[in-house]
């Protein structure tokens, strides 16, 4: 797919304490799927001599979580390669660094491993660990520092230009699967014989190497709708898909992270697709706040954007396998709408639904 850029090296993902829970969804992602990066271990000494994919998904991958990293380098030479970054794959409250990973981000530097890091605490402005990677020659990027502001663009209305069908997909929280949703969808339009681009405004995005996008969180405000509207126009522009597919971030009444509107405004989407969690009674990290009804979330979608949500995604956590397509079941009955868990079951039944609700041929 054109939508990512050309690999560029193994990688060991550091996510102490947090594979498997909303703290390592960048690891999940990079797990599941990357292009930018063959990920050859899993750093969380909690879950040491396991599968990643076992222990995400319940299928083995052949990616072994290991305790630290020289295991980690290790498991990248019995592949057969030398790792040649450590990805910061979890993602904690407020992107800070951990105090306890500190001390492994050094060792990963004296070890000659590149670090890619998508925290607001940027890890190239630390002394030590600036130190650290010269002494190596190898590189810190931070990923969420953001283009200078002489670079960024202001929203022009040239979204107006683009022809092809856009798809905004939003969640009911953070941390919900959204940026999974997406990608799975990109491949079920791609399976039908559809051209599709991602547009990824996320860190993770960024790690897995999708080629199109910003990291919404690390503009000032002002630009944000240029920008996003510069990155649809720009997959448009250059490769003109018939739909281009655009990940949300946060969650449109969420009291943390409220996020979707900006989206919404700037790429002007024909459809909505909503991921939902319905084990979960309140925002993620915030007990205190009992999440909006999904009838809500669909009908504040809906005022903000003047087009429809066309479908429900399935966030199936604290769910057995087994429960999974009478929750479908229970979701479609309760809003009037088809929906898919895309993890289990793939998105190619949800992009012919789309598709036919867009016009769009087979091209198969």
């Amino acid at each position: 797919m054109s939508s990512f850029v050309p690999f560029e090296g193994d990688a060991i993902v550091y996510c102490e304490g947090g594979f498997g829970n909303t703290y390592g969804k960048t690891a999940h992602g990079l797990v599941r799927f990357s292009r930018r990066y063959r990920v050859r271990a899993v750093i969380d000494s909690t879950l040491a001599g396991h599968d990643a994919g076992a222990c995400l998904d319940g299928e083995a991958n052949g990616i072994p979580v290991v305790a630290n990293i020289a295991e980690g380098m290790q498991a990248a030479h019995s592949a057969g390669v030398s790792a040649t970054h450590l990805v910061f794959g979890l993602a904690p409250d407020g992107g800070r660094l951990p105090g306890f990973a500190r001390a492994d981000l050094v060792t990963a530097l004296h070890s000659g491993l590149n670090v890619d890091a998508g925290l607001h605490d940027f890890l190239s402005d630390d002394p030590g660990l600036a130190a650290a990677a010269k002494r190596s020659g190898v590189v810190i990027r931070d990923i969420r520092r953001g283009p200078p502001r002489s670079d960024l663009h202001a929203f022009t209305g040239k979204i107006e230009e683009v022809t092809s069908k856009i798809i905004a997909v939003l969640g009911t929280d953070s941390a919900i699967g959204k940026r999974t949703t997406a990608v799975r969808l990109v491949e079920g339009f791609e399976a039908r014989g559809t051209s599709s681009e991602l547009i990824g405004t996320g860190q993770t995005s960024w790690l897995q190497g999708v080629r199109y996008g910003t990291v919404v969180d690390s503009l000032v405000s002002d630009f944000m709708a240029g920008e996003i509207e510069h990155a649809v126009w720009s997959a448009w522009n250059e490769q003109r898909p018939e739909v281009i597919i655009l990940e949300g971030q946060g969650s449109l009444m969420n009291p943390a992270y409220p996020g979707g509107y900006e989206l919404l405004a700037a790429s002007r989407p024909h459809l909505i697709v909503l991921q939902h969690a319905p084990t979960r009674s309140t925002y993620d990290g915030f007990p205190d706040y009992p999440l909006h009804p999904l009838a809500r979330q669909i009908a504040a979608i809906e005022i903000v954007s003047d087009k429809p949500v066309a479908a429900i995604t399935l966030n199936h956590e604290g769910l057995a396998q087994d429960e999974i397509p009478r929750v479908l079941a229970e979701l479609s009955a309760e809003t009037g709408l088809p929906a898919f868990d895309v993890l289990f079951g793939g998105a190619d039944a949800l992009a012919e639904v789309l598709a036919l609700r867009l016009g769009l041929a087979t091209h198969r």
